[in-house]
């Protein structure tokens, strides 16, 4: 039984290198992370320092050397493939906001945002007002019918942080969410994601090079040669 004390994520012993021309490049080496339901924590680091190489880790996305990955209470080697139950786990488990949105053209935003609940196998008859109520919170309910062409950078973003949160995620990873937005736009994006995580109750790691947007989660950490430390 999961007490509310226990982390949602925890990371221990993670390492990852890559080979280029037959040299070994270590990008990530014995990372311990761990955080609790409901808090948020920044990354911030240089760029190719291996933040989301870190974030795609943790999403079961890539393969590591060496280390665990928990889900909740759920114990996963790093270095084995993701199998079917750990795919079906992190539909509902998680959710992803990427720097370049990755909304499906074809579809309209609303079907945008079902289409993460589709996936996961729990659509069910509330989730279409669950989804118009998050586009209806991101400030983007009127453009439900639109397709992603047709929408700013910003709202674009608004409609992925919904499609996120669709499921009811226990963890958002964020990777550098404003990174393709201006300044004004991105602090809007940035004010909405954390308000939404709080109000979900759901943990954020975010990945971000902006200095306010770290001071403004619970926790901010680096990433330097492979390690991560606190400033």
């Amino acid at each position: 039984m999961n007490n509310i004390n226990d982390p949602v994520l925890q990371v221990k012993g993670l390492s990852k290198s890559f080979l280029f021309e037959d040299q070994k490049i270590d990008v990530l080496h014995d990372i311990e992370l761990s955080i609790l339901e409901g808090m948020s924590l920044s990354i911030r680091g240089d760029s190719g320092c291996g933040k989301t190489t870190l974030l795609n880790l943790v999403a079961r996305l890539e393969m590591g050397d060496c280390g665990e990955i928990f889900w909740g209470q759920h114990k996963m080697s790093a270095s084995a493939s993701c199998n079917s139950k750990e795919a079906s786990l992190r539909s509902t488990f998680l959710g992803v906001v990427y720097q370049s949105y990755y909304l499906i053209p074809e579809l309209d935003v609303l079907e945008n945002v079902l289409i993460a609940g589709k996936l996961s196998g729990s659509y069910g008859p509330g989730v279409r007002d669950r989804a118009r109520a998050l586009l209806s919170k991101m400030g983007v309910g009127n453009k439900e019918k639109q397709i992603p062409t047709k929408l700013s950078g910003g709202e674009r973003q608004r409609v992925a942080i919904a499609r996120a949160l669709i499921n009811q995620p226990k963890l958002i990873l964020a990777d550098e969410p404003t990174g393709n937005l201006d300044e004004r736009t991105g602090g809007e994006v940035m004010d909405l994601l954390l308000m939404s995580c709080e109000e979900e109750n759901a943990a954020l790691i975010l990945v971000t090079h902006n200095p306010s947007f770290a001071k403004a989660t619970n926790d901010s950490i680096f990433l330097k040669k492979g390690k991560l430390a606190t400033e």
